[in-house]
């Protein structure tokens, strides 16, 4: 008995994955991120809830459910929003049965000579206009939807209105999938939508905002030290970077379970590099296929301008991994599903009867715009006119469910009628009395038909013009265990590069198509078997089961072997109006040059914008703030461009010159330094410029700085390397001076002179003037120079939630900086939030915040 129990003991420990990678300290708890719980939620009018299977995603589901399971190792919390919730009722309405003209299935397909419509198809909605729902019917549904998972699920409420006495107003619901639906779907799947005035999808970038915000409010309430958080898909692409503003230490895992597309197409997106920089809070980030994380990879290079490769991308002094994990089904569910009812039996005995002497060629799709059913049904009538043989000797059974997707009514409308006029003009051009070559079902199959079907199939036929995973086709190869049928899939589906022995179409080739239905339908018995054992021997493999410890493992390791730098998170703007809301002694300090304003190619076509302009000029007014420009420039270009605002305070050469606010005389730091050293650096520098087309000389009072970004990329980085390595063998080591590397540039100033002496200086000379220290600093800067001010502030006495020092710009290595913006549009957009500018994002920011003090 002994033996036996060290033997589980130490197989538990062997299961344990904490016990794996010791040095991460795993609490053994994982919390997943769903868009949408796996139920349909319905709200019944005596207070309770009923809850139904909901459909699409079942391999995310399958994932999550054994995640939750006895058979994982992990403890496993769910956070995914209600859904839609309708009313409900405690009786189902028994399903429509129809018999006329011999349909084998509950509702007849639409098969006849005639168009036909969908409006039969179209789920009715019963959604409330207005639902309330109290705080005590809001907690059973969470203990509700746990027993019905089998493992814990956080539901995520997103209210229009929360009453005093806590109840939850609902009224538009499907608002919140509108931006991930109508911009991000279409747009990942090639798709483009008309141009608009912008303010629709301004508004629902707003509540694409906010439902991110309400994912990451629900797990950090969850998430305890140790924990891995695991994000799935397109409608949570900004929640890694919410999250990592508020635990930076926190394990995150994303996978995107569509498409990626190339960055000549994501680059159209108008919230490109937002998306990008939300998905970039990852510590590793998964995709479907080896082209897709290939694109993303690009794209942080060419749209953001991190370094990448295909192991993944450096952002923010971190490196985030990217990497291809194709996802797979729950093998022995789908097994038991097809294989282990007597009812299956039966219906294929029927569908046998109804298809006698023919091939049955089987297609299961969504009414979406990316599933190639027009494809399908086109390539299929060049086959029956291409090899006029097969007419009346096979048929095509067509399975089209309605979309999940909010997509446009019109669209919708239109490609539903388009399916059923080819449907009708096939059926019209090659059918007859006694024959109907397609067979077209637009309503969900039950289960016991949809694996009876698969089961008779001579061919599966899958013509997704873009698609991410593909679980039919899967299922597809597991009911053909017997029949060894072959699968023709799309080459653009995500699982075509699993399914390496399928036959795989273009499906923008229709005759292509055309004759690879021609093929499959007459390979020799032994290349159906052999191609089959491959198919059934991968897909039996590469489990959904699998697929998970596989994206888990990966995870840990890429934790504990790669060295862990914190990636900065993005600045929480919520924090920050907070404290500036709540402080009275405040002090700013920015940078100009890739601050306030972008890096130019000529650094005199720098000027402000008249927006940074009235910025500043709102913020300098508050008699609570005192706001400095700390720049590299000279005196001469901030008094021409931002002398007119007297309640600035200015700072030129990187600290070497002041002018106190409400002042116009300069005071010179350096009066008394030995400036000798110039003429030696100047001559360095000549030598340079000779053999660099397109650098020049700056000569500041006392600074001096090379400049290269005219010159030739390679060439202007190559010979500023050397440049440097020559100032440092020789003037630097007989004089007390440094060289400072710019972006695209090289100075040469005195050693003591920099901008965190004058960060310093600012800091003590506000607490003498005012008696206390600022109990709000906000200090932004983009580059080498403006980390001396980082330094000085993270080693000051100032309390951390008083501090908010903020680099600038797609920064590859580490910084001192506590948070980041992308770049000086992101600047002017968080200070105009401080003057009080509700637009965009700052209006999400701006309510949260007014909604946390009117709580208190």
């Amino acid at each position: 008995m002994a033996d036996a129990s060290s033997k589980a003991a130490a197989a538990a420990r062997a299961s344990d994955p904490r016990t794996t990678h010791p040095s991460l300290n795993l609490s053994g708890n994982v919390i997943s991120a769903a868009f949408c719980v796996p139920f349909k939620v319905h709200y019944c009018p005596d207070g309770s809830w009923q809850l139904d299977s909901r459909h699409g995603t079942s391999a995310l589901f399958e994932s999550l459910s054994y995640l939750s399971s006895a058979e994982s190792p992990w403890v496993h919390t769910l956070v995914g929003w209600t859904g839609e919730i309708a009313k409900g009722h405690r009786q189902k309405e028994p399903p429509i049965t129809c018999q006329e003209d011999g349909g084998p299935f509950e509702q007849n397909p639409r098969s006849t000579h005639g168009a036909g419509t969908y409006a039969e198809a179209k789920s009715s909605s019963s959604h409330e206009p207005c639902l309330q729902i109290s705080s005590s019917s809001r907690a059973q549904l969470a203990k509700d939807l746990t027993a019905q998972h089998g493992g814990k699920v956080t539901p995520v409420w997103l209210p229009d209105e929360i009453t005093d006495d806590d109840t939850a107003i609902l009224r538009d619901q499907r608002r919140w999938r509108k931006y991930g639906e109508h911009e991000l779907f279409t747009l990942f799947h090639y798709k483009q939508n008309e141009p608009t005035d912008g303010r629709a999808v301004r508004k629902q970038w707003v509540d694409y905002h906010c439902l991110n915000k309400a994912f990451a409010d629900a797990i950090v309430d969850a998430y305890k030290p140790g924990d891995i958080i695991l994000i799935h898909d397109y409608q949570l692409l900004l929640l890694p970077s919410l999250i990592r503003q508020r635990l930076p230490n926190a394990y995150i895992g994303f996978f995107l379970h569509i498409p990626f597309p190339s960055s000549e197409y994501y680059r159209c997106l108008p919230r490109r590099k937002e998306i990008m920089e939300g998905v970039l809070g990852s510590n590793m980030i998964g995709f479907q296929a080896y082209s897709y994380a290939r694109h993303f990879s690009s794209c942080c290079s060419r749209i953001l301008g991190f370094d990448s490769s295909a192991a993944g991308v450096d952002a923010y002094g971190a490196h985030v991994p990217v990497d291809v994990f194709p996802i797979g089904i729950n093998v022995d569910a789908t097994m038991q599903a097809a294989f282990g009812s007597s009812g299956i039996e039966k219906k294929m005995g029927i569908l046998r009867d109804v298809y006698a002497g023919k091939k049955i060629i089987v297609g299961r799709d969504r009414l979406d715009s990316i599933r190639g059913v027009a494809q399908k049904l086109q390539a299929f009538e060049i086959f029956l006119t291409r090899y006029p043989h097969w007419q009346d000797k096979v048929v095509l059974i067509q399975v089209t469910s309605p979309t999940s997707l909010e997509e446009h009514g019109d669209k919708n409308d239109k490609m539903a009628n388009k399916i059923s006029e080819l449907v009708a003009r096939i059926n019209g051009k090659f059918g007859s009395l006694s024959f109907t070559p397609v067979h077209h079902y637009p309503q969900y199959l039950s289960q016991e038909e949809y694996f009876a079907l698969l089961r008779v199939a001579d061919l599966g036929l899958i013509t997704s013009v873009r698609d991410g995973m593909n679980t039919t086709a899967l299922e597809y190869v597991l009911c053909q265990r017997d029949n060894f049928s072959p699968l023709i899939i799309s080459e653009f589906s995500g699982t075509a590069g699993s399914l390496g022995n399928a036959i795989h179409i273009n499906p923008w080739d229709l005759g292509g198509t055309a004759d690879a239905i021609n093929s499959a339908l007459i390979m020799p018995d032994e290349e159906k078997r052999a191609k089959h054992r491959l198919l059934y021997q991968h897909v039996t493999t590469n489990t959904v089961q699998a697929w998970t410890d596989s994206y888990l493992k990966r995870l840990l390791t890429n934790l504990a072997s790669h060295d862990q730098a914190i990636a900065t998170p993005a600045l929480d703007r919520v924090k920050m109006l907070a404290q500036y809301r709540n402080s009275t002694r405040r002090l700013f300090m920015f940078d100009y040059d890739g601050t306030l304003t972008p890096i130019v190619r000529d650094p005199q076509a720098a000027i402000p914008s008249d927006r940074v302009i009235r910025t500043l000029k709102s913020l300098a007014s508050d008699p609570r703030n005192q706001v400095w420009i700390i720049s590299g420039r000279d005196q001469a270009f901030l008094d021409e461009w931002m002398g007119h605002i007297s309640e600035l305070g200015l700072s030129a050469e990187h600290g070497s010159f002041m002018r106190m606010p409400n002042s116009t005389g300069w005071e010179n730091l350096t009066a008394t330094l030995d400036m000798s050293w110039q003429d030696e650096v100047l001559r360095i520098y000549d030598f340079y410029t000779a053999r660099t087309p397109g650098s020049f000389v700056e000569r500041k009072k006392i600074a001096l700085t090379l400049h290269y970004r005219r010159a030739d990329p390679e060439y202007g980085v190559y010979m500023a390397r050397q440049c440097q390595k020559h100032l440092e063998n020789t003037v630097v080591k007989q004089w007390d001076v440094e060289v400072m590397t710019g972006k695209a540039n090289l100075e040469v100033r005195p050693r003591f002179v920099n901008k965190g002496e004058i960060a310093k200086r600012l800091v003590a000379e506000y607490g003498e003037g005012h008696g206390k220290a600022p109990d709000f600093v906000l200090c932004l800067g983009d580059d080498f120079t403006d980390e001396d001010m980082f330094r000085t502030l993270r080693h000051s006495q100032l309390p951390e939630d008083h501090r908010y020092a903020v680099t600038v710009g797609a920064k590859t290595k580490q910084t001192l900086a506590s948070w980041h913006l992308l770049e000086p549009a992101d600047v002017i957009s968080a200070i105009a939030l401080l003057n009080g500018n509700k637009e965009g994002v700052n209006a999400a920011v701006a309510a949260q915040v007014d909604s946390e003090q009117q709580r208190r």
